[in-house]
């Protein structure tokens, strides 16, 4: 059998009995999470912008898009997912050379429930049979070093969910993985130098066209068999050799995930924590701080610190801000936190800001980098105008798998998020409705759907569009 044929049996065999009750749970954290980063999204002009490109386009209405109405299923993945995706603050998957961001398949998986006959439950295990996917992906076949972004991943697991929550038997399923697999790949250099709105957008993209792909393969269209280890298939010219054994996968790998309590790229979570953290211990302010260093782990200065993928001092957008370590730090000592509000044009350009990333200083450590992914260690040291040395380990930080976030914890960053755009009433029943996923019939699940819908339209005043 070929490596298709292999994992489209463990997306077929993988039933809601098979995730335990903490997978369950953070399932439902995850869509809630998700739920919240969407919502918070709604009024970015970005987001806006592809509204409006679908309205233009139109499309059969199989699908909600929330905010717009209902459209065809893949411009519903890419408007949802793009919700999800847009700020930044969704949760993140740590593997040894490759981050991803699980939560980027729930609007595909979401768009091929709702044109399949399934319940709560049934859209639960298609989430988790795309986790498990990308995040095996991600610990098994790193693509980043090899110049590919990680939503090259996303389009195979992206097509699993999708198949998963369609229904497909098997023939269709390897199908869908087959053609999305093969087709569709993302350059890392969405990620390096000066970042543009597609960093938010690729993901989104890349879960359209999985959709697109599990619904040619409905209808009988087929896929490269040896799409994996075929000649020139995806081993020979992006990921190299790796094996993974479907037959002895869990779908537990979300409870390995990560959420973010700080609306910023993940590797910056526990540098963020440790400054806030002695912000508030010894009452110093943004403009007592000369001079900010930091000690981290390898991937989070590639990425974020100025290593690999670019400078990142010249900060000039919010997709530039929220993965420039310089930027979260400067802002987190003079804001006191680091949310939506931090990206605001005004607030990226003010002259407080631009002047304290530049006396941030970012270092790799050998022993830090030697933790990850098990730990999410950094060493902080803030140098005060007073002469005064302040520092500060991490390990880990609140939302990482060390240390999770509670159901509670989660429903206030979602309420935060929500609230502006639904009121008090709506996102409470939001919450409590999302918490009852696991015994959720299918009327249940489309009722949420129209709810936060119209919820979202009225915010928009887009009600009354088609």
């Amino acid at each position: 059998m070929s490596v298709v044929d292999d994992l489209t049996r463990f997306v077929l065999a993988t039933s809601f009995d098979d995730l335990s009750s903490r997978a369950v749970d953070q399932l439902k954290i995850r869509v809630l999470d998700s739920l919240g980063c969407a919502i918070g999204a709604v009024d970015a002009t970005p987001v806006r912008l592809v509204y409006d490109a679908i309205a233009e386009f139109g499309g059969n209405p199989l699908c909600t898009v929330l905010g717009l109405g209902r459209s065809a299923p893949d411009r519903a993945a890419l408007a949802n997912g793009f919700l999800v995706r847009y700020l930044d603050f969704n949760d993140s998957y740590l593997a040894p050379g490759e981050t991803c961001h699980p939560s980027d398949n729930l609007a595909a998986v979401l768009a091929g429930w709702e044109c399949g006959d399934g319940d709560g439950p049934a859209l639960l295990t298609a989430l988790a049979v795309a986790y498990q996917v990308q995040c095996r992906l991600a610990d098994e076949a790193p693509v980043r070093a090899r110049g590919f972004d990680h939503v090259t991943h996303l389009t195979f697991s992206a097509a699993a969910g999708v198949a998963k929550a369609l229904g497909l038997d098997l023939e269709q399923t390897a199908n869908a993985i087959a053609i999305a697999g093969t087709a569709f790949h993302a350059l890392r250099v969405t990620r390096t130098g000066r970042l543009s709105h597609w960093k938010g957008l690729a993901a989104p993209q890349a879960t359209a066209a999985a959709t697109w792909a599990a619904f040619l393969a409905r209808r009988g269209i087929t896929g490269p068999a040896e799409v994996f280890e075929g000649a020139k298939g995806f081993m020979d010219t992006i990921s190299g050799r790796f094996t993974i054994q479907w037959a002895d996968e869990k779908p537990d790998r979300v409870e390995r995930t990560v959420l973010k309590r700080y609306n910023a790229e993940v590797h910056s979570q526990s540098a963020i924590e440790a400054l806030l953290e002695l912000r508030e211990r010894d009452g110093f302010t943004g403009s007592d701080v000369e001079r900010i260093e930091l000690e981290t782990f390898d991937v989070a200065y590639d990425i974020i610190g100025g290593g690999a993928e670019g400078d990142k001092t010249r900060v000039r957008t919010k997709e530039e801000a929220d993965h420039s370590l310089p930027y979260l730090l400067a802002v987190a000592a003079l804001d006191g936190q680091v949310l939506p509000a931090q990206y605001a044009p005004e607030r990226i350009a003010a002259d407080d800001v631009q002047q304290l990333l530049r006396r941030v200083h970012i270092h790799p450590a050998d022993d830090l980098s030697h933790l990850f992914p098990d730990h999410h260690a950094c060493r902080l040291t803030v140098r005060l105008r007073d002469g005064r040395s302040l520092t500060a380990d991490k390990r880990d930080y609140e939302g990482f798998h060390t240390r999770p976030m509670s159901w509670d914890t989660v429903t206030e960053k979602f309420t935060r998020l929500a609230e502006p755009v639904l009121g008090q009433p709506a996102t409470a029943d939001v919450a409590e409705r999302v918490r009852q996923l696991d015994d959720a019939s299918r009327a249940d699940v489309t009722s949420l759907l129209a709810d936060l819908n119209g919820a979202i339209a009225r915010h928009l005043g887009r009600e009354d569009r088609p």
